[in-house]
């Protein structure tokens, strides 16, 4: 939240024109960076519509919070109103979606998405836009779901007539999603004056913001009753034009036999995968021949396990990228490739017979076996030589077929406490888009913490454990890997060693050993904490606190990063992988690792020098107090 005053004082600062530098000032220490100057306008322009309607219907001491953040994610809703309830004198919200629009109308007759003539692409209908603000909230937030009744969502398009946004009321409208214009303010007037009473709000918005966060609901422990049973996953923003995007074009391929290719890019918690496994529910419930695909062993075994647990039909909707060399020409209706960054150059492998050994390419492929093939990828990803999934890739092998393709980037932030501002210093930490190494300002979101030693790492995540919180230690790929355990050893080998603390690599291979779970589960099974992940059983997956070991392979020196090549022990590095992709692909490695986490991280280098650097960024986990962390 950036900021929170009672109606009259929001409006005295309006008047005095010091609001909207003072909002900047707070967006800037929270987020580390300015504001884009359409944020600044929206400030200037939209919030004093909806002061002055609260100050013309009496609400003067109904608090508001501005920019309000939606919890474990990097989402805001423009404006949250609290006060008390005129007739039951219990807590009262209104969620406010707040539009500059003068006109706008349906997009091609899918009432949820609409067009903005000054944007390129189709938004979510504020109506619907506002009611998954308050389903989110109501599914994360602990005093909202005691109450849910508190709570409504309304979007004020102040600047529109009706005549111009007649057509976006082809969307349901209910207490959770509704809309006035400007031609409507006495009806918007009443409407909070039916949900707001004129006293103090001060006390409903503590209780609002005092209340205990849920936590997330983690994708692999929701994905059987996703796909077998109805929607678990609350889709916002961006998120909710994706889904829209991808079933309207599977309406039109039905319907008429056109074939359409959807990007979805985003980074890491942006909500990809969630995306991925609604459609998936969604189009498996209707019965409309789908499936979904990655290039990650990992990933496909685990949704294999988890979704298809009592189902052996579900199982077989999990495959892989090359899975689809012989497939007849869309021969399903949707393919979800999901973890699309993983894309390779053919699918072709030393055991591809002959006849398939075509050299096309694997994106070719793909795009050919469904009528919508839809790709989701973060391009910050890419950790093995070979992968190739960019955008950029997929619109020319869309061209090159002649097939439409829609883009549709997801800015949110899911993961990472829905922290934006974490996920900026990771890819500056590592100069992976220009920028520099600089200092860690916790944004309340998310907690970063450095150690001093591996076992100070490990006894911190062991302690975080006990608090019921999940947590997994990982590592660059910097020791060898033990991939054959010997019958009768009493214990897994210990390759990970630093000194005197020796932990052995996540098991090899499908099986479960000495207790221990099969790669692939590494990260979901809770046996899994005690050994150290590698990028490859961590990648697509998230736990509650990340411990990350950062190895020789990555070092700072002075004023820089030096990659080691020497170091790693990746056996997917080979002499013909260049000096420049091993930079790019170790650095890209411990981005991953790094944004596991959804409460917290903590980082070691067994490297002195790198270690000091870390420390002068990061607050040591000795300095921090235990009341801290909850």
């Amino acid at each position: 939240m950036l900021f929170r005053e009672s109606a009259a004082s929001v409006a005295a600062r309006i008047l005095e024109g010091s609001l909207a530098l003072h909002l900047t000032e707070n967006f800037r220490h929270q987020h580390g960076r300015r504001p884009a100057l359409a944020e600044i306008r929206s400030w200037e322009r939209s919030l004093p519509a909806l002061v002055n309607a609260l100050i013309e219907a009496e609400l003067d001491n109904v608090e508001v919070l501005v920019e309000y953040s939606l919890p474990l994610t990097s989402k805001r809703a423009d404006a949250i109103l609290a006060g008390v309830h005129p007739a039951t004198g219990e807590p009262s919200y209104v969620v406010v979606e707040l539009k500059q629009w003068s006109t706008a109308y349906p997009e091609e007759d899918e009432p949820l998405l609409c067009r903005i003539d000054s944007y390129a692409e189709p938004v979510l209908n504020p109506i619907e836009q506002v009611r998954g603000y308050c389903e989110y909230l109501l599914s994360f937030n602990g005093a909202l779901e005691r109450m849910p009744q508190s709570l409504a969502g309304v979007a004020f398009l102040h600047n529109a007539t009706e005549f111009g946004v007649a057509g976006l009321r082809g969307v349901e409208e209910d207490q959770h999603g509704r809309m006035y214009t400007g031609e409507q303010r006495g009806a918007f007037l009443d409407f909070l004056r039916s949900r707001l009473a004129a006293k103090p709000g001060a006390l409903a918005a503590d209780v609002l913001l005092d209340a205990k966060v849920r936590p997330s609901k983690q994708l692999m422990s929701v994905a059987a009753a996703e796909i077998r049973d109805r929607e678990q996953f609350v889709l916002i923003a961006e998120q909710r034009v994706a889904y829209e995007k991808v079933m309207s074009a599977v309406r039109k391929a039905r319907r008429s036999n056109q074939k359409q290719v959807i990007v979805v890019t985003g980074g890491p918690g942006s909500g990809k995968s969630v995306v991925a496994m609604s459609l998936l529910g969604e189009l498996y419930r209707r019965g409309v021949p789908t499936l979904h695909a990655t290039g990650s062993q990992s990933f496909t075994k685990t949704m294999r396990k988890v979704a298809g647990e009592r189902k052996r039909e579900v199982q077989q909707l999990f495959k892989y990228f090359n899975s689809f060399m012989d497939a007849e020409p869309n021969d399903l209706d949707v393919l979800i490739c999901d973890e699309a960054h993983r894309l390779r150059k053919t699918s072709a492998n030393r055991y591809t017979k002959a006849e398939l050994r075509t050299g096309r390419p694997q994106v070719a492929e793909l795009i050919d076996a469904a009528r919508v093939p839809v790709f989701l990828l973060d391009q910050h990803q890419v950790v093995r030589p070979g992968e190739m999934g960019t955008k950029e890739a997929i619109q020319r092998a869309a061209a090159a077929q002649g097939v439409d393709c829609t883009v549709v980037e997801l800015d949110g932030q899911f993961r990472c406490g829905g922290s934006e501002a974490y996920e900026k210093w990771v890819i500056d930490l590592f100069g992976l888009d220009g920028g520099t190494p600089h200092h860690w300002e916790p944004d309340g979101k998310f907690k970063l913490l450095t150690a001093e030693s591996p076992q100070e790492l490990e006894d911190f995540l062991i302690a975080r454990r006990e608090e019921d919180y999940g947590a997994r230690m990982s590592a660059g790929y910097c020791w060898k890997w033990t991939t054959k355990i010997t019958p009768g050893m009493a214990a897994l080998p210990t390759d990970v060693t630093i000194g005197e603390w020796a932990r052995p690599w996540n098991v090899y291979g499908d099986r479960s050993v000495l207790g221990a779970p099969p790669a692939p589960l590494w990260a979901t099974d809770p046996a899994g904490f005690g050994q150290v992940g590698c990028v490859y059983t961590a990648q697509g997956f998230e736990y509650d606190w990340s411990g990350v070991i950062i190895g020789p392979d990555l070092l700072w020196r002075t004023d820089r990063w030096i990659v080691d090549r020497s170091a790693s022990k990746d056996p997917s590095f080979t002499k013909a992988t260049s000096d420049e992709d091993i930079d790019r692909l170790i650095r890209n490695t411990y981005k991953v690792l790094l944004t596991r986490g959804m409460v917290g991280t903590i980082v070691y280098s067994t490297d002195p020098e790198t270690r000091a650097k870390l420390r002068s960024l990061i607050q040591p986990a000795s300095a921090v107090k235990e009341t801290e962390l909850v």
